[in-house]
């Protein structure tokens, strides 16, 4: 919107920054005690290949098309959050523990790929496979995610790197604000009242989409 840059660009160099920005917010989130760290590190490991593969797709899609199924996928995850939060959390189960070994690699595969591919930093899509089929809190699901995305967005960040969609000073000035602001938010989510956990996931991913379309 701001900088004119092709939506190949911006994906690849949104996606590197991403690297940086989670970094930072997963320390903070580590420190605060928020995370499942076991969880977050097998399918962080299992999404950085969905990534790298991902970002072997993007290239070969026509622009218009990127933007509208970046978008879709935006509002697609912002519906299933509100759905899925609505209902009362339940208590894991012995068959979903059972499981976990095809639950996990399969939401790192499936949002790791749809981040590299369409560089919309998987987020919403990650909260949800970990809120719908991990039955993570609202809490759980925010920071872990942040744990997840180190290796997606690395992965992802050489596969555009490779394919030559990164623009570096741009990335420079992104990383130098979220950074700061990804260290800082994390210090808020576990004082935040559920209400605006469940606010900020799901109109954060329609406002990404109407600028995407916009």
């Amino acid at each position: 919107m701001f900088f004119n840059i092709p939506i190949h660009t911006a994906l690849g160099t949104s996606t590197t920054s991403m690297v940086f920005t989670v970094l930072s917010g997963t320390a903070s989130h580590l420190r605060e005690g928020n995370m499942v760290i076991k969880t977050g590190l097998i399918i962080g490991g299992f999404g950085a290949i969905g990534s790298y593969t991902g970002t072997l797709v993007t290239g070969l899609l026509p622009e218009n098309l990127l933007i509208w199924i970046s978008a879709s996928l935006l509002f697609l995850s912002s519906f299933l959050i509100w759905v899925r939060t609505r209902v009362v959390k339940q208590e894991t189960s012995d068959q979903k523990v059972k499981l976990f070994w095809i639950i996990a690699p399969a939401i790192g595969l499936i949002t790791g790929f749809l981040s590299g591919c369409f560089g919309i930093g998987s987020t919403p899509l990650i909260q949800l496979g970990l809120l719908i089929f991990l039955n993570m809190t609202l809490l759980q699901a925010a920071a872990t995610s942040m744990l997840i995305l180190i290796p997606v967005s690395l992965f992802g960040a050489i596969g555009f790197y490779q394919a030559g969609f990164i623009d570096w000073f741009l990335l420079v000035q992104i990383v130098a604000g979220t950074m700061t602001g990804s260290y800082i938010g994390a210090k808020f989510t576990k004082r935040a009242s559920v209400l605006i956990l469940r606010t900020a996931m799901i109109l954060l991913p329609v406002f990404g989409g109407l600028l995407l379309l916009w």
